[in-house]
């Protein structure tokens, strides 16, 4: 499904969320395993962060177990639009 205006820290929200429901993940266990503060995954999550910094999408990126090119890479980033980051 195709979302119009799609922000980038609004694919990202989706994409952990996703991912966590895929791996049966809390964003706590998440957090523990990326190495972060539960506080600063769930505000992510929540999209209170609406820009975090590329140090922790890399270390959630290796708390799932992928590359940071791996978890980039998914239709929805394609799809955004990057005003956020203004």
């Amino acid at each position: 499904m195709e979302e119009k205006n799609l922000t980038c820290s609004d694919a990202l929200r989706k994409r952990i969320s996703e991912l966590c429901k895929r791996r049966n993940i809390t964003t706590n266990h998440l957090a523990d395993m990326a190495g972060l503060r539960q506080s600063t995954v769930d505000a992510v999550v929540r999209g209170v962060t609406k820009n975090p910094g590329l140090k922790s999408i890399y270390q959630i990126a290796t708390g799932f177990g992928m590359t940071l090119s791996e978890f980039l890479d998914f239709p929805e980033m394609n799809e955004v639009e990057f005003d956020d980051f203004n």
